[in-house]
């Protein structure tokens, strides 16, 4: 089983160190404005933040027509002076450092200041904490070129995209990036937008090496639902539908039983991408779609494909499928006693149709782009029952498919993750016999690795038929599974 919990390839962070990990790009600014002899505004940012000293100096020097050496000699005794004595760690910087060393990952400081103000800081921060430090006196160009963090990962040994760079300006941010390192932003100035490969926080505080690790091994999180006849038996179900979703966290939403407009209609409203297929299946993508598969027109069972672009250079194929609900073993099991190899037999309309999808899946594959596969199935898994050999899940199986909930929960009889049917707890021939539970909704994946999976119904549904009025707007519970993805 691929652990739900695994270790990411986070081989080192790389601090700047100017606003950053001490509340220096105040002192900066106050450093160059006694050298300007003015006030500085937003306008003189540009020259100012996240540049060597000598970018500022000659700034300075086209301005005021004085020697750049002059200058430049001037803001390195202004702002060593004022570290020495007015140095203040940001928020959140020693807690993170004493994590990073705390899980054995290796911290550098990588700074365009000169080597002789970036030592005052070191011995104030603490220089054990540092494997390697590069300035700009270390490289022939500091930032916003990419040779100090390519520096600072040939000192460490480590590849730049097992690496995240913490930088406080866009200068910085676009050296890093350069470099090919993900960036956690924490802007403290100037505003850093978002872009991919690209986190954003206020703050320090709170940051954990989890969150670093998954910087490099990004997270994509599907979910499989089946909209119950496009939820049209619950009140205002198209809103409830769509909290579900959003409180879901999902990137991408394989569904079943659309009701034909679900997938368009949600995806609008969500300002999402989507892909509809006939009258039942649909995908809902926050990330882009860039290739469509499968038959658009295809009928009330089958499968339906997409292929998202996760970010550059990282793609992902996702399958929804929903296979014929008749015979359904748990009652043939449960109410007529039908021992396994009837059972087995039985599935045959199913595992023919599994077997188009996994045909079409194949057909439409590409190497190094993994695939997940979601859907209801309606059948059970040949992981949960000891006792029948459920030939659907199997074929899955036997073409390279992993089940995601059972990655993550190993168990069936502690974990056995139902998702029929949460408004069903007795048959609805009116005869009161329980109705069978089973998991017959699924996550498969090929080509990544679980972080978590979970069944997901919320609120409180009342059973079947008093439901109009349930937040829950389906007959079965949706799956929801967690996977990093690789870096290239």
């Amino acid at each position: 089983m691929t652990p739900h919990t695994p270790q990411h390839p986070l081989q080192a962070v790389l601090f700047d160190m100017d606003g950053t990990l001490v509340d220096t790009e105040r002192l900066w600014w106050e450093a160059v404005e006694q050298v300007a002899g003015r006030p500085l505004t937003e306008a003189d940012q540009p020259d100012v933040l996240g540049r060597p000293v000598e970018h500022t100096a000659a700034w300075l020097g086209t301005a005021t027509g004085r020697p750049e050496a002059d200058i430049a000699a001037e803001l390195h005794h202004e702002f060593a002076a004022r570290v020495r004595t007015g140095i203040v760690p940001r928020p959140g910087a020693l807690d993170l450092l004493d994590a990073l060393a705390a899980a054995g990952v290796p911290a550098a400081l990588v700074t365009a200041s000169p080597r002789a103000v970036a030592d005052v800081v070191l011995d104030a921060l603490g220089a054990d904490r540092f494997a390697a430090s590069v300035t700009a006196d270390d490289t022939a160009r500091t930032k916003p070129a990419p040779d100090p963090y390519r520096a600072a990962c040939r000192a460490l040994g480590v590849d730049p995209a097992a690496c995240v760079a913490v930088e406080d300006t866009e200068t910085g941010v676009a050296s890093a990036e350069a470099a090919g390192c993900a960036v956690l932003a924490v802007p403290s100035l100037a505003p850093i937008g978002f872009a991919p490969g690209r986190t954003v926080r206020d703050s320090l505080t709170g940051v954990t090496v989890e969150e670093l690790r998954r910087m490099v091994a990004p997270e994509l999180r599907v979910m499989s639902w089946n909209l119950w006849l496009g939820g049209s038996e619950v009140d205002d179900h198209r809103a409830k539908q769509l909290k579900v979703i959003l409180e879901s966290g999902a990137d991408v939403v394989g569904l079943q039983e659309t009701g034909g407009t679900a997938a368009q209609e949600l995806a609008e409203a969500l300002g999402w991408h989507h892909h509809r297929a006939g009258e039942n299946l649909g995908v809902l993508s926050r990330h882009p779609i860039t290739a469509r598969f499968g038959d658009p027109d295809v009928g009330f069972y089958g499968a339906a494909g997409v292929r998202i672009a996760v970010a550059p250079g990282r793609e992902v194929d996702v399958w929804t499928a929903h296979l014929h609900y008749t015979p359904y073993g748990p009652y043939e099991a449960a109410f007529d006693g039908v021992p396994a190899q009837e059972l087995i037999a039985h599935e045959e309309l199913r595992l023919a149709q599994m077997r188009d999808a996994l045909a079409r899946i194949a057909e439409a594959s590409a190497d190094g782009v993994p695939v997940v596969l979601v859907g209801d199935f309606n059948c059970p898994s040949h992981l949960d029952w000891p006792d029948v050999a459920w030939p659907v899940t199997r074929a899955a199986e036997d073409a390279g498919f992993a089940d995601s909930y059972r990655d993550a929960h190993p168990d069936p009889a502690t974990e056995p993750g139902h998702t029929w049917s949460p408004i069903h707890p007795v048959h609805e021939d009116g005869s009161g016999r329980p109705e069978p539970q089973d998991r017959i909704d699924y996550v498969l994946h090929r080509g990544l690795t679980v972080r978590d999976a979970r069944t997901l119904v919320t609120g409180s549904p009342r059973p079947w038929p008093d439901v109009a009025d349930n937040d829950w707007p389906s007959d079965h519970a949706a799956v929801v599974t967690t996977f990093a993805l690789t870096r290239l």
